[in-house]
């Protein structure tokens, strides 16, 4: 046993580069582990410099100065997400608002249709089944409702987070912009000498994350705002606040669709009840579903890594475990990083080659 772990180590890890990048792997790991919490804002400002490189890069082949380039993209982006605040915000709360004010009223209306299905149904169901499952769903709401209460109180304690958000994230995005090769470089020095296969997968990944965080942009807008055009215009109660979260859905691929579909059934059945409105409605939030995993998907992700939905699935349940919201954004770029050091740590598939760097 130990023979073989001793000869797969020597046959991984016997080249330098193969053990800096090793290394490399575990400092990081270890680094967000324990300050995972403090870096966020860091973190934060670095998918936001990701996702405005591209037009930072465009307005300099224009001939503009970096230095005003930077000046006006940030601008942009803060007067963008001003706006944003201003005209959607408020209607997405007025609309969750009401949601929850209407929930009982739903509630009462599901309970009701449940207790007529031993009437329906004698010979599968029984009466005291329903009124179990029943007693035991109020009792897991109001436990639930409980903790939202408790978490609403506590997340005032997140009002100077947010804060320093609102300050640090726009001056760091700036100066990520603005010095971005003076910050390559410094970090160039840093690494050790035996670098190849850092700079294999740095390479391939710095590629793959910024696509995937434009592409990802744009397909929760797209998604979202088709969404909610759709639902405004067939009259569905709450159009805003289901589109905005169809399109927060396409974070998690497959579960994302799977698990906003509930609500919007329910809000519809609520509305409508099973009539042809209610199927209307349901074909076109299909039909949305299809557009975006068989068009748009292909479209803006067309030079990412091929990955199996499996390994899709099991990246967004792990990496999402462990850092939350930003473990679910970052799940696919995390899973071909995998995959990249799996790729680099081959030596059949990247011979040596001479540093370069």
């Amino acid at each position: 046993m130990f023979e073989m772990l001793d000869r797969w180590y020597k046959r991984k890890f016997s080249d330098p580069d193969s053990l800096m990048l090793l290394m490399l792997l575990i400092f990081v790991s270890v680094l967000f582990a324990i300050w995972g919490d403090i870096l966020m804002p860091v973190i934060v400002a670095a998918v936001i410099a990701y996702l405005l490189d591209w037009p930072l890069m465009q307005l300099m082949k224009l001939g503009i100065n970096r230095m005003y380039a930077t000046t006006i993209i940030v601008l942009a982006f803060i007067a963008v997400c001003i706006l944003t605040f201003i005209g959607l915000v408020p209607v997405i709360t007025q609309q969750s608002v009401n949601l929850i004010k209407e929930t009982p009223q739903i509630w009462n209306k599901g309970q009701e249709w449940l207790l007529t299905l031993p009437d329906l149904y004698p010979n599968f169901i029984q009466i005291y089944h329903i009124q179990n499952v029943l007693e035991e769903i109020n009792q897991k709401i109001v436990q639930v409702g409980e903790t939202l209460i408790s978490a609403s109180f506590s997340s005032l304690a997140d009002l100077g987070a947010i804060l320093i958000y609102l300050i640090l994230v726009p001056l760091m995005l700036f100066f990520m912009l603005k010095d971005k090769n003076l910050l390559i470089d410094n970090l160039m020095r840093i690494l050790p000498n035996e670098r190849r296969l850092i700079k294999q997968v740095s390479s391939e990944m710095n590629l793959q994350i910024a696509n995937y965080i434009r592409g990802k942009v744009i397909e929760i807008i797209i998604v979202g705002a088709v969404s909610s055009i759709t639902f405004a215009l067939m009259d569905l109660r709450y159009a805003v606040l289901l589109g905005v979260l169809v399109g927060f859905s396409v974070l998690i691929p497959y579960i994302g669709a799977a698990v906003v579909t509930l609500p919007i059934a329910i809000v519809a059945l609520f509305q409508w009840g099973i009539t042809s409105d209610f199927w209307y409605l349901m074909v076109a939030y299909a039909i949305i579903q299809a557009l975006d995993g068989n068009v748009l998907v292909p479209i803006l992700f067309s030079e990412a890594v091929s990955l199996h939905p499996i390994y899709i699935i099991v990246a967004v349940l792990f990496f999402g475990g462990l850092w939350g919201f930003w473990g679910v954004f970052f799940a696919i770029p995390l899973a071909t990083l995998v995959k990249a050091v799996i790729n680099a740590w081959s030596p059949n598939v990247h011979p040596p080659q001479e540093s370069t760097l």
